[in-house]
Order: structure tokens, then sequence, then C-alpha cells
């Protein structure tokens, strides 16, 4: 009987996923000694590779895997239910990892264990990779795609929202209601490329109206509730702004709460604008207005991506400015 990789792997004494990459030249994967014992291995069981078997399970696995950002936000959910729908479709199962919150040991091993198994693609959701870490993907040779974040570098494969556009409209929205002085609350305009984008955009939509921003106005955060509540303590009990953009629908509440624990009433002392427009939105009084994404489109767009043959470049998916009740109109 022909030798197999698990006789290779139990002579060699390294796992069968292991063999598997050696025998593929994934040279990011294993030390040269590990490499020379699978190789060693091979030899004295006079191993042959069977070429047909690994095309069948590279590109025939019914299997993609979703790595997820642990930022405590909710629009994962609705991109994961595009994926899962998508993915029914086409009769693929849907395998969810996640990768912690910009931990690179984390990343490292949701993408190990995604890896190790044959899959026919990879789907990170906002997840901001190490370069280190990317570079492990690149070389594993596994279709994948970003999706809800953006690079600089048009090489790599994502699905988002046009985030320019989300801090300019979500601006412009509150602008158009009378207000002068406009806070960016809970983006990460810092480190993240997707921040970086909404505060230009911001920024442009108050010079077009002729303002400069207090840097008061702006209080960077991770998108959570818990850093909406900071941006509001940050503006006080009595804010300058009169109207904020938040970063997500959790930081709107985290804003909408810190007000109401100050004894401020929204919308008539402050209004509140959400970046999301998910279901969380529609759940608390008054409901945010919001400049919603398509993020389940996102999710469907991803799976779409990854079962075509061809390379596709970048994809920005639509936004829509929503008007509900935390927003309302001052005189100038």
């Amino acid at each position: 009987m022909a030798a197999t990789i698990k006789d290779i792997a139990k002579l060699a004494g390294v796992s069968p996923a292991t063999v598997s990459r050696v025998l593929a030249n994934k040279t990011a994967f294993f030390s040269a000694d590990t490499a020379a014992k699978v190789q060693a291995a091979a030899t004295t069981l006079g191993y042959q590779k069977n070429t047909a078997a690994a095309e069948l399970v590279t590109q025939q696995s019914h299997v993609i895997a979703a790595i997820v950002n642990s930022t405590k936000t909710n629009f994962a959910n609705h991109i994961i239910e595009g994926i899962q729908d998508a993915a029914y479709r086409q009769g693929l199962n849907v395998i969810i990892l996640y990768a912690g919150d910009a931990d690179p040991e984390q990343q490292r091993r949701a993408l190990t264990t995604v890896i190790e198994r044959p899959v026919r693609g990879i789907l990170l959701l906002s997840v901001d990779l190490s370069a280190e870490n990317l570079t492990y993907l690149q070389a594993a040779q596994i279709p994948y795609c970003f999706l809800s974040i953006s690079f600089e570098e048009d090489q790599l494969p994502f699905i988002t929202s046009d985030d320019w556009q989300v801090g300019y409209q979500g601006t412009q929205a509150l602008l158009a209601q009378g207000h002068r002085q406009v806070g960016l609350a809970a983006v990460d305009s810092v480190h993240a490329h997707t921040g970086k984008l909404r505060l230009a955009g911001y920024t442009q939509a108050l010079t077009e109206a002729g303002i400069t921003p207090d840097p008061a106005w702006i209080q960077p955060g991770d998108y959570s509730y818990v850093a909406g509540q900071a941006a509001m303590r940050a503006y006080g009990q009595a804010p300058q702004v009169t109207a904020v953009l938040a970063g997500s629908d959790m930081a709107a509440i985290g804003v909408l709460n810190q007000a109401r624990d100050f004894g401020l009433t929204v919308p008539q002392d402050l209004s509140i604008m959400a970046i999301d427009g998910t279901e969380l939105c529609e759940l608390v009084q008054p409901q945010l207005s919001s400049v919603s994404q398509s993020f389940y489109d996102m999710g469907v767009a991803g799976v779409e991506q990854l079962t075509t043959a061809q390379q596709r470049p970048p994809k920005i998916t639509p936004i829509t400015v929503v008007t509900r009740e935390s927003v309302r109109f001052i005189e100038s």
C-alpha cells in the first residue's frame, strides 16, 4: 500500500497538516529542521504525491472560513448573515473564528486554525492584520478577501463602504440641519485607514461649510459603546458641540446614554448621528438617525469573490443616510 501523509507525519513526529505544508512548499509555516525531517521520512517511505487528490481538496472544499474582529460592535452579524445565505445557495458551509481586537497573537491562532484545514477561502471581517500575519496569510496561497475594512494598497482584495463618504455624508446631514459645531466620536482616526478616511470626509464637509473644527470636537475611539461614553464624557455636561457623528451604532448609544446621565435631552440638547444603521438604531429611544451601510451585501459579495476564478478589484457597497428621531433642526 502506498505511503500516506499520515504515515510520514508519524515517522517524522509532526502533524499531518505540517507534512502537507512542507510537501506544498509553503515555506512560512515551518522550520528548516522540520522540513528536513519530513522530506527524509517521505523518502524513506517512498512517498509519491497524489497531485489530483491535492487539487481536489483545494478546489472543491465546501467550507468558507470567516474570521471576525472581536471589537464590541454588532455590524458583523449582518455580514455573517450575508455570508451564510450566499454560501448556502452554493452548497457551502461556513466556520466562524474570532481574532481578538488588534491582537497579533490571536490573529495568528485564528489564521493557523483555518490554514491547517482544507477551505475554499477566507473572509476577514474588519480584521486589520499585522504585517507578519498578512505575510503568513498570503503564503498559504488560499483565496481571501477583507470585508468592512479598506487599505491604501489596492492589491489587497477588500469589500467595504466608501468610508470617506461615510464621514462626509454623515457630517453634511448634520450641517443641513443647521449644526455648526459637529463632533466626531469613537472613530479610530489614529491607527486605522478606515478611520482616517472618515475623519477626512468629516473635515472636508466642515471645510466646505466654512468651519474649522476645534480639536476638542474629535474624540477618537474603537467604535465601541464604552468609546462612545468616553467621548461624551470628554465633551462634558455643557458640550461645545450641538451634534455628534458617532463611529458605530454601539458608540452612538454610548454617547446617548452618557448624555442622559449628564441631564441632557436628545435631540433637544444634542443631536446624534450613528454610523452603521443596524437594528439597534430602532431599538433605542429616541431612534437614531444613521449613515447606514450595506453589510449584508458585503457578506454576499465576499462569498462571490472567493468562489469565482477571476480576481476582482476592491468593491465599494452603497451607503444611505436614514433620518429618524435623534437629530433636530436648529436655527443658525
